[in-house]
């Protein structure tokens, strides 16, 4: 929208003696989505903005067209005629963006990277923290004030505790935003909410590495090759404006996609060096370190293979995927997921636990210590 208005495509339009403040040509915008690379075709272009319709997003100047028609109709986006309905959800999602461009854009920011057991978090602040300076800033009337803004960006999957195991609270306790809000999101993610498919339908893990663009020739990931370290990257990827409390509103109902075509195909060896059994990694002295990790889905899903059973372990880490910013890594055995046991279980099975949980994963991974 605002791109839009910079680029002078919304702005006040006369038709049939009447004008209409803050409006767009249909055509000239689909026009506008290919020529910016937003879409591919005009066809994508049309259910894109159709998608905006049907959340409420953009609407008929006159609201005589309850479809989103490539002519020349006026139509125009809700939030510059006043009438966005501005639901709990959106308020509280509207407030956690402003108070965190405020945060990014501060010297001495309370954000900071900090680790908690072994692990590194991104955007982290005690809570506090936080309290003090909701009061210091006038955000709050009080420190109670500021508890209760805290625990309604928690609820609705703002922040969160790094383990996943606290609500907010006025203390020492570690959070952080796992919605990066200045991550640059392509309109062409909105089609991808429902397009997951059924664990059935692929022979592999469903978090099987996908590549988007592939080069010829070039079918596997680094990570799958067994004797190469896997670059992990520092900065937190993607994430999504969905709740953690799985909240059925149009605005946040997106769900992580686990496959997204071109498909890209794993290397099915194993890339353990040697079997390892349940009595291994659980006995006493064993060389083995657990660690906690809070994955965040994206649009492409949470970027890495499990195999095996009975442990399943780590089989591959997209090095620009979710998983590797959380600090996962190849050969770790998967020792719970979102608090359920899971040495026991076969891959499949943690697979549909995954798959049928939040966007937010909690897993507890073994690793061996070098």
């Amino acid at each position: 929208r605002l791109r839009l208005h910079d680029g002078k495509l919304i702005k006040d339009r006369r038709y049939h003696l009447r004008t209409y403040p803050n409006c767009f040509v249909a055509k000239e915008l689909t026009d506008w989505l290919i020529d910016h690379k937003e879409a591919p075709d005009r066809e994508t272009g049309i259910r894109l903005m159709q998608k905006l319709m049907d959340h409420y997003i953009i609407h008929h100047v006159c609201d005589e067209h309850l479809d989103y028609k490539d002519a020349k109709l006026l139509y125009r986006f809700r939030k510059d005629d006043g009438t966005f309905p501005l639901s709990k959800d959106v308020k509280v999602f509207m407030r956690g963006q402003s108070l965190y461009e405020k945060l990014v854009s501060v010297e001495e920011s309370i954000l900071k990277v900090r680790e908690e057991n072994s692990v590194k978090y991104q955007r982290t602040f005690l809570g506090c923290e936080m309290v003090d300076w909701l009061v210091q800033e006038g955000e709050v009337e009080n420190r109670q004030e500021a508890v209760e803004l805290g625990q309604a960006l928690l609820e609705h999957g703002i922040i969160q505790h790094v383990s996943n195991r606290h609500h907010f609270f006025d203390s020492d306790i570690l959070y952080h935003f796992w919605i990066n809000f200045r991550r640059r999101r392509r309109l062409t993610e909105l089609l991808n909410e429902n397009s997951s498919r059924a664990l059935s339908e692929s022979p592999d893990s469903p978090f099987c590495l996908r590549k988007l663009n592939p080069e010829p020739g070039n079918t596997s990931f680094l990570s799958v090759q067994t004797n190469k370290e896997i670059k992990i990257v520092s900065a937190v990827r993607r994430s999504s404006i969905t709740s953690l409390s799985g909240n059925s509103n149009p605005y946040f109902s997106a769900a992580p996609t686990l496959v997204f075509p071109p498909v890209a195909e794993c290397n099915p060896k194993s890339v353990l060096k040697r079997p390892v059994t349940n009595e291994e990694l659980l006995s006493p002295g064993a060389p083995y370190v657990k660690k906690t990790l809070t994955i965040v889905g994206d649009a492409v899903g949470w970027g890495f293979v499990v195999r095996g059973g009975r442990p399943c372990h780590i089989q591959a880490v997209d090095p620009g995927g979710p998983a590797a910013a959380a600090g996962m890594k190849v050969c770790q055995f998967v020792f719970s997921v979102n608090g359920v046991y899971v040495l026991h279980l076969d891959y499949q099975t943690i697979s549909s636990l995954i798959m049928t949980g939040p966007r937010t994963l909690v897993m507890e991974v073994m690793e061996a210590i070098e």
